[in-house]
């Protein structure tokens, strides 16, 4: 059993580890803690090693390695670094607002295995109202469960903001060898390119940079109830 502590810093050392690859510097761990001195963060570490969810890397400054995660630990701890704006049940009516913008829906997207490329067109519907009107946006309906310990439903329409680039960690579009699509995380380290399932029932996959597009990132969903 973890204290709160503990596991509020392991659980920051592996969404680092996860974002970057590199683990936090103990100045960074104080700070995510709230502490007032590093010595708090050298006994919370040495304990988390003791209790075999860390491991010391030698030879390295700042190496960590977890090995394991609470069993207490919910998919929102593990996978933060998406949060969803579910807008509920918004695609069941149609709308009488005529200032609304509309997004085009442009068929579906796996969750799960790939499938063709994005297609053209089916259907419009409105841009939620928290998102910026100066971006270009589409919406996918999901397919597949690979993505549901990130909040993602099969069935769900997600809307994505149109966008080349992305963050280590963010959740994309993410275009194979031209002609299969993906909803993935994203890490990028050295010469590769990892597109990573939320799911632990799924691998993660690993290709060459030059096979890899980002068509778009997450930003939101729509969720009929």
């Amino acid at each position: 059993m973890l204290t709160k502590k503990q596991k509020n810093l392991l659980l920051f050392i592996n969404k680092k580890l996860r974002a970057s690859g590199v683990s936090p510097s103990y100045e960074e761990m104080k700070d995510s803690l709230n502490l007032k001195s590093k010595s708090g963060i050298h006994r919370l570490i040495s304990a988390l090693e003791e209790r075999g969810f860390i491991r010391r890397l030698p030879h390295k400054a700042r190496a960590l390695e977890v090995i394991k995660l609470p069993e207490t630990a919910s998919a929102n701890d593990i996978y933060n670094n998406f949060s969803p704006s579910v807008i509920k049940g918004g695609l069941d009516t149609e709308s009488n607002n005529i200032n609304e913008i509309e997004i085009p829906v442009l068929g579906s997207i796996a969750a799960g295995t790939p499938v063709e490329a994005i297609q053209n067109e089916v259907s419009r519907i409105p841009l939620p109202s928290n998102l910026e009107k100066n971006g270009q946006y589409f919406g996918l309906k999901v397919q597949g469960d690979s993505m549901i310990e990130a909040g993602i439903n099969e069935g769900d329409t997600v809307i994505i903001r149109r966008s080349d680039t992305a963050d280590n960690g963010k959740i994309v579009v993410a275009l194979i060898d031209e002609h299969e699509a993906m909803l993935k995380r994203i890490r990028r380290k050295g010469k590769t390119v990892a597109l990573e399932s939320a799911n632990r029932n799924y691998e993660t996959k690993i290709f060459g940079p030059d096979r890899v597009k980002v068509q778009g990132v997450l930003v939101s969903l729509y969720r009929n109830f």
